[in-house]
C-alpha cells in the first residue's frame, strides 16, 4: 500500500430531487441536503487512494465535519473535492470542499480507514 500525501479527488454532481433537503429528511426545503454533500465528499475522499489500495482492500468513512455555507437548488452543479493530507498507517485523513460555481459551498475534514473487504464484512 503506497498512500501518499496530496493523493486527490473531486466527484461531481447535479442535484436532483432525490438529493434534497426535503426528500432526505434533513430539511424541509427543496435545496441539496447536507447529508448529501457530505456523501459526495466521502465519496471524492474513497475515490482520491481507490487504485492506491492493495488487493482486496478499500477504506470506510470514520469521521466527517463540514460546514455548508450555501444552498444549492436542483439542476444545480456541485463539485466536491478531497486531498488526502495525512497517512497513520490505516488512518487516512482528508480536507475536502465543496464548491458550485467555483465558490466554496462547504469545507472540513474527513477521516477514513484502509480496510480488508472480507474481514469487515464478517466482523
Amino acid at each position: 500500500m503506497m498512500l501518499k500525501e496530496g493523493l486527490t479527488h473531486t466527484s461531481r454532481l447535479t442535484v436532483t430531487e432525490a438529493q434534497t433537503a426535503q426528500v432526505i429528511g434533513s430539511g424541509d426545503l427543496p435545496v441539496l441536503a447536507t447529508p448529501a454533500m457530505l456523501a459526495l465528499m466521502e465519496n471524492a475522499a474513497m475515490l482520491a487512494v481507490a487504485n492506491e489500495l492493495e488487493e482486496g482492500q478499500t477504506t470506510v468513512g470514520g469521521h466527517i465535519s463540514s460546514s455548508h455555507l450555501k444552498p444549492s437548488k436542483v439542476g444545480a452543479m456541485v463539485e466536491t473535492t478531497a486531498t488526502l493530507t495525512k497517512v497513520d498507517r490505516r488512518k487516512l485523513f482528508f480536507h475536502v470542499v465543496a464548491r458550485q460555481d467555483g465558490e466554496v459551498i462547504g469545507e472540513g475534514d474527513h477521516l477514513r480507514f484502509v480496510v480488508d473487504k472480507q474481514r469487515f464484512m464478517q466482523g
